[in-house]
């Protein structure tokens, strides 16, 4: 326990009937306990002592307004994720419930006001930091895939995979039900995205476009092609195997009529 306010038992059986206590003097209002749940970060969350768990919770309740009410706190230790259980009552001394509008996205702002003036790492710096570190990986495995396709010209799905290997990415194929390839995950540096995700032309069909027009590169002949890839043989989706078709034809008739 960090925080009790206003409470006198020390069992869940008697602070209940503390709070009903309050709680029967406003007859109108029916969910009259306010739940809530404070987590730093991990790494902050080593370091806290009960003052300092203490000290979150006392000005988070001030930064909610909720002062001058039952309120207790509890500390849990989920794995390695230290985090604080709030629950206050929402009716008040004189019987006034206090006015819940809104109060996730509050409560959220507020644990954010108490973790920057506790100088504590907030939500908004763990996404910041996941975005930016997101994009430098997306970087990178596009970076390898120019490099793989300069450097080794892969002329198969399976040439390209082995090559993408070489560079330091594992290719992972997305095979559904129907035996038919539809896209690629690509994991480098404990992430794992898909193709998309990566880059616009990280697709199947512009990876299988850009093999196309490498000299002798022979990745599609109709709308149901079988292609051989990590030992097994899968299908191209058809609207995969026509778009590639589509580009090696273009690519076909503008060397014909010297392009």
């Amino acid at each position: 326990m960090v925080l009790k306010e206003f409470l006198h038992g020390d069992s869940p059986a008697e602070i209940t009937k503390e709070f009903k206590m309050v709680q029967d003097l406003n007859y109108h209002c029916t969910k009259n306990t306010l739940s809530f749940v404070i987590s730093p970060t991990i790494e902050d969350g080593k370091r806290l002592g009960t003052k300092e768990l203490n000290e979150i919770t006392a000005r988070f309740i001030k930064d909610m307004n909720l002062g001058e009410r039952q309120a207790i706190a509890f500390v849990h230790q989920d794995k390695e994720h230290k985090h604080i259980h709030l629950y206050t009552n929402r009716i008040d001394f004189r019987g006034v419930a206090y006015n819940d509008s809104f109060i996730g996205k509050r409560s959220q702002l507020a644990a954010e006001r108490v973790a920057e003036r506790m100088q504590l790492t907030t939500v908004k710096q763990v996404q910041f930091e996941k975005a930016f570190n997101l994009m430098e990986i997306r970087t990178e495995i596009k970076r390898r895939h120019d490099l793989t396709m300069k450097q080794f010209q892969p002329k198969s799905f399976d040439d390209y995979l082995k090559a993408m290997e070489t560079n330091g990415v594992k290719v992972i194929p997305t095979i559904n039900n129907q035996n038919k390839l539809q896209g690629f995950q690509f994991e480098f540096d404990g992430h794992n995205l898909k193709g998309s995700e990566v880059h616009r032309n990280m697709s199947l069909g512009n990876i299988g476009k850009l093999m196309s027009g490498i000299q002798g590169a022979g990745i599609s002949k109709d709308n149901n092609v079988s292609i051989k890839l990590a030992g097994k043989v899968v299908d191209l989706t058809p609207s995969i195997a026509l778009k590639i078709t589509k580009f090696i034809i273009k690519k076909a008739i503008q060397k014909g009529i010297g392009y």
